[in-house]
This record gives structure tokens, C-alpha cells and sequence, in this order.
């Protein structure tokens, strides 16, 4: 019985969780933007776009780990709308910073 529990467990993918702090510097420029934010992995965060105001906005979003380079993501975002936008790392994340630049 103990070989089959451990068999069992074996095969069933573990999940660990990523628990590392998302700092987000926005500047939205008179686009009404919400945002969430999602630690993925060890080595890959996200950030949830949706705008609420009546016209298209353009955002661009600079992640930041450390002494890694930057990841430079764009979006453009119709009224209503929601859009992901994640970066991948080589290294594993300490803590992530966004700068966050948004526009109509």
C-alpha cells in the first residue's frame, strides 16, 4: 500500500508556489488602465491589462529582475478589453519591478 502511495505521488505534479513581490510604477497619462499582477514561476511574471475608459490605449511595460535585461512588452488595448503580458527570465526572480507607461 505505502509503494502505490508513493507511486502515486510521484506522478502527480507538484505545485510550487512563485511568492516573490511585483512592484508596478505606472504612469497612465489619462488612460483609465487597471492592473493585476501574477507571480507564474520562479522565473516568469505577469500583468493582467484591462481598460475601462471609451477609447483604444497603447501601454508598454519594462520588466525588470536584477542585473538581467530588461523585457520590453507592448500592447495595444481596445475599450473593454483585457491583455497578459508576461516576461521569462533565466535567472530566478527575487523581486520584479513593472514600469508601467500608458497612453490614449
Amino acid at each position: 500500500m505505502k509503494t502505490i502511495l508513493f507511486a502515486l505521488l510521484a506522478v502527480t505534479p507538484l505545485t510550487c508556489l512563485a511568492a516573490y513581490p511585483i512592484e508596478v510604477e505606472k504612469q497612465l497619462n489619462g488612460a483609465q488602465i487597471t492592473y493585476s499582477t501574477q507571480d507564474i514561476d520562479y522565473n516568469m511574471g505577469a500583468v493582467s491589462l484591462t481598460n475601462g475608459g471609451a477609447t483604444d490605449a497603447t501601454c508598454t511595460l519594462v520588466f525588470r529582475n536584477g542585473p538581467e535585461a530588461p523585457r520590453t512588452r507592448k500592447a495595444s488595448i481596445a475599450p473593454g478589453k483585457t491583455v497578459n503580458l508576461t516576461a521569462k527570465f533565466t535567472r530566478s526572480i527575487i523581486r520584479l519591478r513593472v514600469q508601467m507607461t500608458c497612453g490614449i
